[in-house]
């Protein structure tokens, strides 16, 4: 192999090795570890959903999400989390939107799996 394909393909590899997978979820804080709703839900619901999800709801939502019980009822019997985890963008939350980021998505599953604390 000659001196300028050794180069080419030293930083090939430099330059692959130094790739990241990293995506906005992965840059968002993705601590499970003590969420609660005041704490960590509260905000992402305020910041995602309220728009739409407010008392009285807005474009054709079906519920508000603006207290506690709200958000807690909806994961309970309205499906909230599937909503929010769904692959399909015809029915991600927001509509029209995003899909929220896993990082989030997994916070609102570790609340629910820890009984929904305050």
């Amino acid at each position: 192999m000659n001196i300028s394909k050794s180069i080419v393909v030293g930083i090939f590899a430099v330059a692959s090795l130094s790739c990241t997978n990293d995506s906005e979820s992965d840059l968002i804080d993705n601590n499970t570890d003590e969420v609660t709703y005041n704490g960590t839900v509260k905000t992402i619901i305020t910041q995602n959903c309220i728009n739409c999800h407010s008392q009285p709801p807005q474009n054709d939502a079906p519920m508000s999400l603006i207290t506690y019980d709200d958000v807690k009822n909806a994961v309970l019997t309205r499906g909230l989390i599937a909503r929010i985890s769904s692959n399909d963008p015809a029915f991600w939350m927001p509509r029209d939107g995003q899909r929220l980021p896993q990082s989030q998505i997994n916070q609102i599953i570790a609340w629910k799996d820890a009984n929904f604390p305050e």
